[in-house]
Formats: C-alpha cells, sequence, structure tokens
C-alpha cells in the first residue's frame, strides 16, 4: 500500500514541475533565429572554442567554416582582460585582486550590414591573494578566468537567442 502512494505523490509532483514551464536552465534558450553562422575567431580562441559547443549543443544553427556561405558572422569588437589591485595589508603587500573581463561583440550577414549592434558583456571577480600560496592562487586565478569565459559565452548566447536581428534590407528601403 505505500509503494503506490509514493508513486501517485512522485507522479502529481512531476505533473505539477512541468505543468508551470519548469525547465533546466540552457535548456531551449539556445535557440537562435539564424540557419547558419561563422565565428570570425582563431580556432585555439576560448570564447569561439565555448561558443561553438554551445551553438552545437542546441541544435538549430550550424555552423559553417566560410563566411560567405553564413547567414550570420559573429565578430569580436574587443576583449579586455585586466587584473588591479583590490586592495593591500598593513605592510603594503597584495591581499587582494579584482579581475574584470570586458567583451564586445556583433552580428552582421555577408554584406557586412548589422543585425545585431554591438553588445558589451563586463564580468568581475575578486580574487584573495597569499604570498605563501603562489602556485593555489596561480591555479585559483587561471580557474576563474576560465570560469569568467564560460559565463562570458552563457551570456552571449542568451544576448542571441534574445535580442531580434534587424532587417538591414527593410531599413534601406525606408530611407
Amino acid at each position: 500500500m505505500r509503494l503506490p502512494l509514493r508513486l501517485l505523490l512522485a507522479l502529481i509532483i512531476a505533473a505539477a514541475i512541468a505543468g508551470c514551464g519548469f525547465h533546466l536552465r540552457g535548456v531551449g534558450s539556445g535557440n537562435l533565429p539564424y540557419k547558419t553562422m561563422y565565428i570570425a575567431l582563431p580556432d585555439t580562441a576560448d570564447v569561439n572554442i565555448w561558443l561553438q559547443r554551445y551553438i552545437k549543443a542546441s541544435g538549430s544553427t550550424e555552423i559553417v567554416e566560410d563566411a560567405k556561405t553564413a547567414d550570420a558572422i559573429f565578430q569580436q569588437l574587443s576583449d579586455n582582460r585586466l587584473k588591479t589591485i583590490l586592495s593591500v595589508n598593513a605592510q603594503g603587500r597584495v591581499r587582494e585582486y579584482r579581475l574584470q573581463l570586458t567583451y564586445t561583440f556583433r552580428v552582421v550577414n555577408q554584406k557586412g550590414q548589422v543585425l545585431v549592434p554591438s553588445n558589451e558583456v563586463a564580468l568581475t571577480r575578486d580574487i584573495s591573494y597569499d604570498d605563501s600560496n603562489i602556485l593555489a592562487k596561480d591555479l585559483e586565478e587561471g580557474l576563474l578566468w576560465r570560469d569568467m569565459t564560460n559565463d562570458l559565452v552563457n551570456q552571449i548566447m542568451r544576448r542571441l537567442s534574445i535580442i531580434k536581428p534587424k532587417n538591414p534590407d527593410a531599413e534601406e528601403d525606408s530611407e
């Protein structure tokens, strides 16, 4: 008697969660409005690697190797990474650093007409520093930069899937 009651309760909870529109982050949100896309970045760039993974996982857009065959071309306008001193101790030694990442991108078509105007993503992380653990802090800093790059690509994908691309041909006709 106890097993059917648990099964019934599990089914009710599953139906309630499915009925409220719940879905995991990233599921269905990465659908881009382009059939094909070219990423104008070096093959070894971290942003290119992560962006290709996310776009391929979304399944709605195909990455092409030639910009001439792409509906949209992703262009990086700037990628600034900055490490600044946040605080020092009484002896004048660094206690904390601030890592800042500012990335600007846009999407154009084959003719160079802007589909998505330039967007800027700014990320900041603070990291404590200790002279006695230099290797560990270097590894921690590397992990933070990697985490920031992953967060950057997540934000780019969200923006690309939400922003409605402009129709440059319609704007030319109205002028």
